[in-house]
């Protein structure tokens, strides 16, 4: 078996055994506040963004995901989910990669829910690894500009936003998205 087989192996294992992790009311406090920011942001900079959510079931914000590599890289970041114009529960992602790569991004993305089923499969396995189960569109602001209302169908779009630094390379990733418990 090959390093990078082996370390693939590693990393996707990480990934799925990450166990869910808490934290405290100040921390989610600060994570809601941040996932409102960054969502009034992106509805400000995205006008479909905006008709997106008022037709969203529910949209997950992840206001700060931190991304680096240099030959195996990984991905961190926590998130709200926004219901109604409330919170009410907190995720975080975490991937791992490998193969040509370098650099260290800074982002946030938004996943906007649009029926009940799509947000019923975030909770209903022990995490939700992206790319697998109901369809996800991620969407570009050029894209959002062109998409309506009546021409999305789709379960589930996202939005990546804010993007600093930069990540350059080729590689096979994983990311998960587990459910976190705030005491």
């Amino acid at each position: 078996m090959s390093r990078q087989a082996l370390i693939g192996i590693i990393m996707s294992a990480w990934v799925a055994l990450a166990p869910p992790s808490a934290f405290g009311q100040d921390k989610a406090a600060k994570l809601s506040k941040n996932a409102h920011a960054a969502l009034d942001s992106l509805y400000a900079k995205v006008a479909g963004a905006k008709a997106l959510g008022e037709k969203a079931h529910a949209i997950l914000v992840f206001p700060k995901i931190t991304k680096a590599g240099l030959g195996v890289g990984g991905l961190h970041g926590d998130g709200a989910l926004i219901k109604g114009g409330k919170t009410v529960g907190y995720y975080s992602t975490s991937g791992g990669s490998f193969g040509l790569q370098a650099g260290v991004q800074k982002y946030g993305y938004a996943m906007f829910f649009m029926n009940d089923k799509a947000l019923q499969q975030l909770d209903d396995a022990s995490g939700f690894e992206v790319g697998v189960g109901p369809s996800v569109v991620v969407m570009d602001e050029g894209m959002a500009k062109s998409a309506t209302t009546t021409t999305m169908k789709d379960d589930i779009y996202a939005f990546i936003f804010g993007q600093k630094g930069l990540m350059a390379g080729l590689g096979i990733q994983g990311n998960k998205i587990t459910k976190t418990e705030s005491k």
